[in-house]
This record gives structure tokens, sequence and C-alpha cells, in this order.
């Protein structure tokens, strides 16, 4: 029974892009927890660019590699499989991406060995165990961020997609998938940053501080953004030549009817 399941291309093909999907997701968000400058990392000055009279650069969190390539799969699904199908994969993204956070919590309440705790001492850590609770300990005001700002955004990302599909038929797919990454990677870039940092710190601390203040949260959430969108136009040749690749994978008969299909669903 498995056997035949398997030898259905497009089941097949489901699961390769669901696997990929996941993957990506998951890795992002494991490491979104660091920030780090793009000038810095390629050895150049910082860009200081000036918007609404304040001064930004490209100090980004590790999350934005991998986030583009996720909205561009799924547009991918959404194109073959339809928005039933995005739907059902994000939203079980989502309980994995919460799953993986709940091991990581009680990974880290585990007793660490003393011979863990100062095994990298001689590379500049002196304490292995907290730095690998800080790094797999993200907050949980974090957590429930991202997660909030990946359904939203898969949910915008949907929407969009086909609603220019719509409009356009087969044809401009640069256009639908590149113009509904883009509008659901705004949403995304500034959802995650603003309850993380500015508003969920608002609600639950007894002082009503935020982790960080709204310019920084502002300031992250453009040059995120800028990333984004200067990422997505780039990859829009990737997604003629994986579309290219699927085609001929399954045949045009089987991918026409596909796609057919996907646009009711």
């Amino acid at each position: 029974m498995i056997t035949n399941i398997l030898k259905d291309k497009s089941t097949r093909l489901f699961i390769i892009l669901s696997g990929f999907f996941v993957a990506n997701a998951l890795i992002a968000e494991i490491i979104g927890v660091k920030l780090f400058s793009l000038e810095a990392t390629f050895g150049l000055t910082p860009i200081n660019l000036k918007i609404m009279g304040e001064v930004y650069n490209f100090n980004m969190t590790a999350g934005v590699l991998l986030w583009p390539v996720v909205f561009i799969m799924t547009d991918i699904i959404n194109e073959y499989y339809g928005s039933k199908g995005v739907r059902f994969l994000s939203f079980m993204t989502a309980g994995l991406i919460l799953f993986a956070f709940i091991i990581f919590f009680l990974a880290i309440r585990l007793t660490p060995t003393e011979f863990f705790v100062t095994s990298k001492v001689n590379s500049g850590v002196p304490d292995m165990d907290k730095a690998y609770n800080q790094i797999l300990g993200q907050s949980s005001l974090i957590i429930v961020a991202s997660l909030i700002a990946f359904l939203i955004g898969q949910l915008v990302d949907v929407f969009t997609f086909h609603k220019i599909k719509k409009v356009t038929g087969e044809q401009k797919i640069w256009l639908r998938a590149t113009g509904s990454t883009l509008v659901s990677q705004l949403v995304d870039s500034f959802v995650v940053l603003f309850v993380a940092f500015n508003l969920g710190p608002r609600i639950y601390n007894p002082d009503g501080n935020p982790i960080w203040p709204m310019n920084l949260v502002l300031s992250v959430c453009i040059v995120n953004y800028i990333y984004k969108f200067i990422v997505a136009i780039l990859l829009t040749p990737v997604i003629y030549w994986i579309h290219g690749i699927i085609e001929r994978y399954l045949g045009h008969e089987t991918a026409a009817e596909m796609k057919r299909v996907a646009m009711n669903r």
C-alpha cells in the first residue's frame, strides 16, 4: 500500500516539498535568535541608510536567511496543491515548531554533567550549559510572536497569490509568486518583532517596559524587509527553474490538471 502511494508522482512531490518547507521553517526559527550585521559579514562599512530621518544599517535576525525560501516554497505548493494544501502544511509546521521548542524546554532543564559545563572553556565558553540554554531557550514571547507571524504571513501569502492568479491566469508566474511573497514578508517582518520585543513586554512586564524601544524595533523590521524584498526579486528566476523541473517531472498534462484543481481548493 505504501509503495503504491509513493509511486504516485504528485504525492511524492508533495512529500518532498513539505519536507523541505518544514526543515527550512524549523531551522529559521532556531537560528533566528541571533542578530547579525550584513555589512560586517561581508567586510563592508555600515550603509547608514536614512529613512524618515532615522539612520539604519543592515542589522538583521539570522532567520531572514531562510524565510524567503520558505515563502517561495509556499507559492510552489500553492500553485500545485491549492490553498488547502498550504494551510494544512502551515498549521502542521507551526505545531512541529511548537513541539520542537517544548523539547528544547525539557532538554534545558536536564542536569548537565560537570564535564559538559567546562568542555569548551579552552574555546572561550566558560559554561556550556548556560550557552546551550541561551541559544535554545528563546523566550516564550519570541516563540509566540514568531508562530503568530508565520501563520498570518502564510495566510496572507495564500490569499494574495490566488487573487493575483485569478486576474492574470496561468501567465506571469513571477507576479503572483514574487508579489504574494513581498506582501506576506511585509506582514511577517513587522508582526514577529513588534509582538516579541515591544507589544508583548508591555502587556506581560509589571513595569510595562518593552525589551526593545520602538525605534529599534522599526529599524530591524525595515532592514529585514528590505533584505527580504531584494532576495525575493533575486530569487524570481529560481521560481521558474523549480516550475520547469516540476513540469518535466509530473508531465505537462498532469501538472496542468493539478494547477486547475488547485485554483478551486
